[in-house]
């Protein structure tokens, strides 16, 4: 077949098809091999230069390292037999950095073991990581907050348990979708303290093998590569390489619910909202009517897969001893996954709600399909000063099943009833069953959300 010789990703991550769906361009390149090798690279020569400036290793041998380490042509099938062989990339690389390195080369990995350089590379992945997915975050809440303004007085029916409940605005639906991003995005920042340090602390953790001087070169360590620095070694403490994979496993939890509530509003039976036009997007290969919440399917897939990503991190939690075996590689596979699915659903959201389609009039068509059923806790509470709160509440049912079974609308079986006709004027009950007039603080609301969504953007713009 044509093109066959494409076709060779295993995973959805590097599919032909389907690669860039679930891991946008962006981020495979901070995750891929490539990457991952040149960041242990930096690591290695990080570690040389803090040694350098504290004496443990000299001077000139450690400026000899940050100068010819980078430009070290690796042979890759070399550095591969060598991982295979050994279970891990260091002891190959090692040697031959240390071979293009000429006598300083002696000095590389001086006092470090294999995690060391393998956590600190992996952190470094993480902080370009958390960068892209902070901006990512950051144009989706904004096309949030767009919404939430612009729909801040569009009226729609508030549904519980699939059945309409109350009326409410869509500003004030998106206002709750940005309001989970906003305390997302606050989780993320807390979780970088955590996660992005450095890694150093030698077979078992107490930098043993750099006598006096294990401290000093941590934080050295540290300052060279810009990472914060832990008070120990957390070669089995992974507590905050997992907070950072909940947190993204908790963004592509929130974006599957923007999509699963986008999914559900698409139906034909509801069609208040759809996905961006495109040709052919979310086309049928049979029904040409169809156009399919391919976005939101997509969100409500990454937000199921990063769930089971982000229980394999908690599970890789318990480690023996003082280095692990097993459940360090089992990191291996969620951490990245962890950040491309997040990153995947960050695009298709964006993408999902910068061309939404808000159809408002259908909106007031579906708002009145119960013909002011929806506003009868409205008519209760009304009532209830006039005529107690349980009596309210039985003239108000009496009058819902009247109108249910003769097909009126609520207004006409209020006034049907002497209690309630006696209770309140005409004017008075058809205003409580207008559903603008029950909106209770659904607009505050969207404020309050939109006035903290500027705080983060001025927090942000500082940092």
């Amino acid at each position: 077949m044509k093109g066959t010789a494409l076709l060779s990703g295993a995973t959805l991550f590097d599919h032909a098809l389907y690669g860039d769906v679930f891991c946008p361009p962006a981020m495979r390149a901070i995750f891929s091999d490539k990457a991952q090798v040149e960041a242990y690279v930096v690591a290695e020569v990080a570690l040389a230069v803090a040694q350098g400036k504290t004496g443990v290793i000299p001077v000139e041998a450690a400026e000899i390292i940050r100068g010819k380490a980078p430009r070290v042509v690796l042979d890759i099938a070399l550095l591969k037999h060598d991982a295979e062989n050994v279970g891990y990339p260091i002891v190959g690389l090692v040697r031959q950095l240390s071979e293009g390195c000429s006598e300083a080369g002696r000095y590389l990995h001086w006092g470090a073991t294999t995690q060391d350089i393998m956590d600190t590379g992996t952190v470094l992945q993480a902080r370009d990581g958390v960068a892209l997915i902070e901006t990512q975050l950051g144009r989706v809440m904004a096309e949030l907050a767009r919404l939430a303004v612009e729909h801040r007085e569009t009226i729609m029916a508030g549904r519980s348990h699939l059945q309409q409940a109350l009326p409410i605005t869509f500003g004030h639906k998106a206002a709750v979708w940005l309001s989970m991003l906003q305390r997302l995005s606050v989780r993320l920042e807390r979780a970088k303290a955590d996660a992005l340090v450095v890694q150093l602390g030698g077979a078992a953790g107490t930098l043993s093998s750099l006598g006096n001087c294990g401290l000093d070169v941590l934080k050295a360590y540290a300052e060279e590569l810009g990472l914060g620095e832990a008070d120990i070694t957390w070669h089995v403490a992974r507590d905050g390489l997992v907070g950072l994979v909940q947190t993204l496993a908790t963004i592509c939890g929130a974006l599957g619910k923007i999509g699963y509530d986008v999914m559900l509003l698409m139906a034909t039976e509801i069609g208040e909202v759809f996905e961006p036009f495109a040709s052919h997007r979310g086309a049928s290969s049979t029904m040409p009517q169809k156009r399919n919440p391919i976005s939101s399917e997509i969100l409500l897939a990454n937000a199921k897969a990063s769930r089971d990503l982000s229980a394999l991190m908690l599970d890789a939690m318990v480690q023996d001893l003082e280095r692990a075996t097993g459940p360090w590689h089992a990191e291996w596979h969620a951490l990245p996954q962890s950040f491309m699915l997040a990153s995947s659903s960050l695009v298709q959201a964006e993408f999902m709600l910068a061309g939404l389609v808000v159809d408002k009039a259908r909106m007031r068509q579906n708002l009145a399909l119960t013909k002011g059923l929806i506003v009868a806790e409205a008519v209760m509470m009304g009532l209830a000063p006039v005529l107690g709160r349980q009596s309210a509440h039985d003239e108000v049912y009496a009058a819902c099943r009247a109108a249910i079974a003769s097909n009126g609308t609520l207004l006409a079986a209020l006034l049907d009833r002497p209690v309630v006709a006696a209770a309140l004027p005409p004017d008075r009950l058809d205003a409580l069953c207008d559903p603008a007039n029950y909106l209770g603080a659904a607009r505050e609301m969207v404020d309050r959300v939109l006035s903290r969504a500027g705080a983060l953007a001025g927090t942000n713009s500082k940092s």
